[in-house]
């Protein structure tokens, strides 16, 4: 009876190190890759480590700034709010953190939990946080009473991060793996990429209404929010309110165990009851779906061109995680040069933001297809094939942005009443997004990943993070130097006040956009066509 009483204990005492070893594993993984990955996940750990360093030594010097202790409260309440969505509609997550590749073990729930918990601090997005909350504390800590807060404000800060992120996806992971739940996910993710936009314009006015201490007003209300309250309490101690530092500090303490005991809560529902989120996701399609891809394929060229293009198209429409990258880059591509405009100090030439947002679109093409791409590797057996496979992809994507674009930066010229910009912003925009399509269809052949598409955690697949964020990146910047050129000529035109040229700069940049484009799917044909074994395994993964 005692060995056996025993041994639940014991078993929950082990799981923690094995999940610690198994995270641990996951990151040692990212390094065994080819030369090329192995350099773009060390590239990727570094950029991030130089941000949370950078980040720390600029709230060190907030130290001793009157308006410290709104700036840094308000920072970890947005920090919270990143930790709570991010994981669900971006890249990132791993194995060990999807609770529905364990239902199936023989794991009680209340260990599992703080196994999973310890493993989710292994990690850059958990150090980098935790730079963030030093760097906090180090900023608003005054005294030896609020030195000792912030050795328990930091920790907890971290820790109620972590778990209001694992809480709130281990909430939602059913719906979000349904068709009908991805589909709602993609609203959810535009909300928030909306919500950003918003945070960032604020950011920008600041400056107009004095500087920090307009923030005192939302920093008193959030600074009672955990995990921002565990902050406060910092600055509380440091100013003699002992009684209130205490408070906040048990604020986030609490919430920290309603999170942990709603989580555990999701994990025994995921683990004793049935999943039927996909029980409707095989029905047949509509009539008017069938009508609908009949009547757009009689629009399109026929050939594998027409068919690559549909099936793009369908791609866009159909498929969860891409539609919600189209909504998102949609949305942003609109609202960022329109509320610019709105506020009367914009300029026409934000416009160009909507070409670069869905130009993003064309990178990682193959790593849409998932692990279905070999069907599309089997009808690529020559350069020629690759370049007709690209080229339709492109068109495709021409389809949605290109009229876009146009529609985009019409609305903007009539918002601000700059017409006579229009024609050398659209051709800035034409070339921008011809230079984005290069690049893209260069990257999709030089550096795919996998989309994974049975985990709601994750764009990327463990160990490709690095890789993902280094095509897009490297992509952006060469499109931006492809562009330069033009961009060149517009200076020169309105530095010489060549008025009457500047309308050239539409066809031009037009015509200078589709060579562009062109150019890159030639280059990236031979090396689609050289790499396609690479590619398959790379696009596999997931």
């Amino acid at each position: 009876m005692s060995t056996s009483a025993s041994r639940p204990g014991s078993t929950s005492t082990a799981l923690t190190p094995i999940f610690i070893r198994l995270k641990l594993s996951l990151l040692r993984n990212g390094l065994k890759q080819s030369s090329g990955r192995k350099a773009a996940y060390i590239s990727s750990i570094v950029v991030t480590l130089l941000l949370a360093a950078l980040q720390l030594i600029g709230l060190i010097a907030l130290r001793g700034n009157e308006d410290a202790a709104s700036a840094v409260v308000l920072l970890t309440a947005v920090l919270a709010l990143g930790w709570a969505f991010m994981p669900l509609f971006f890249a990132g997550g791993d194995e060990t953190l999807d609770p529905t590749r364990l239902v199936m073990l023989p794991l009680r729930p209340a260990p599992l939990v703080r196994a999973l918990l310890a493993a989710s601090l292994v990690g850059i997005g958990p150090l980098f946080t935790l730079c963030l909350a030093v760097g906090s504390a180090l900023a608003l800590t005054h005294g030896a009473a609020a030195l000792l807060v912030s050795v328990l404000a930091v920790p907890l800060t971290l820790l109620v991060c972590v778990a209001l992120a694992r809480a709130v996806a281990a909430a939602n992971i059913r719906l979000l793996t349904s068709r009908k739940g991805r589909d709602l996910a993609v609203l959810s993710g535009l909300v928030i990429a909306v919500g950003i936009q918003f945070v960032s314009f604020g950011l920008q006015r600041l400056g107009d209404a004095g500087g920090l201490s307009a923030l005192d007003p939302a920093a008193e209300f959030v600074r009672w929010l955990p995990p921002a309250s565990a902050i406060g309490a910092v600055d509380s101690a440091s100013e003699g309110a002992y009684a209130v530092a205490a408070g906040q500090l048990a604020l986030s303490a609490a919430a920290l165990l309603l999170l942990l005991r709603w989580w555990q809560g999701s994990l025994t529902k995921l683990t004793t009851s049935p999943d039927g989120s996909t029980l409707a996701a095989a029905s047949e399609p509509t009539r008017q779906e069938s009508g609908a891809s009949s009547g757009l394929h009689r629009l399109l060229p026929e050939g594998r061109t027409g068919t690559v293009m549909q099936r793009s198209l369908r791609y866009v429409w159909r498929d969860p995680k891409t539609k919600a990258a189209w909504v998102s880059a949609l949305a942003i591509g609109l609202i960022a040069p329109v509320l610019n405009a709105v506020q009367g100090g914009g300029s026409l030439y934000f416009a160009c933001f909507a070409a670069g947002m869905l130009g993003i679109q064309m990178y990682n093409q193959f790593g849409q297809d998932t692990s279905a791409f070999w069907m599309v590797a089997l009808t690529i057996s020559s350069t020629k094939d690759a370049y007709m496979e690209l080229r339709a992809r492109a068109l495709a994507l021409l389809v949605i942005t290109f009229p876009y674009t146009v529609l985009v930066c019409v609305v903007t010229a009539a918002l601000l009443g700059d017409w006579r910009a229009l024609p050398e912003v659209l051709g800035l925009s034409f070339a921008l997004l011809g230079a984005m399509l290069a690049t893209g269809a260069v990257a999709s052949a030089r550096f795919p990943y996998s989309i994974p598409q049975d985990s709601a955690y994750k764009n990327v697949a463990p160990g490709q993070a690095g890789l993902a964020w280094i095509s897009i990146l490297g992509g952006m910047v060469s499109a931006a130097l492809l562009c330069a050129p033009l961009i060149a000529l517009v200076i020169w035109l309105n530095a010489s006040n060549a008025e009457s040229a500047l309308w050239l700069l539409l066809p031009v940049g037009a015509v200078y956009g589709a060579l562009i484009g062109y150019a890159g799917v030639r280059v990236a044909a031979p090396q689609t066509a050289a790499r396609l074994p690479e590619i398959l395994t790379a696009v596999s993964k997931g």
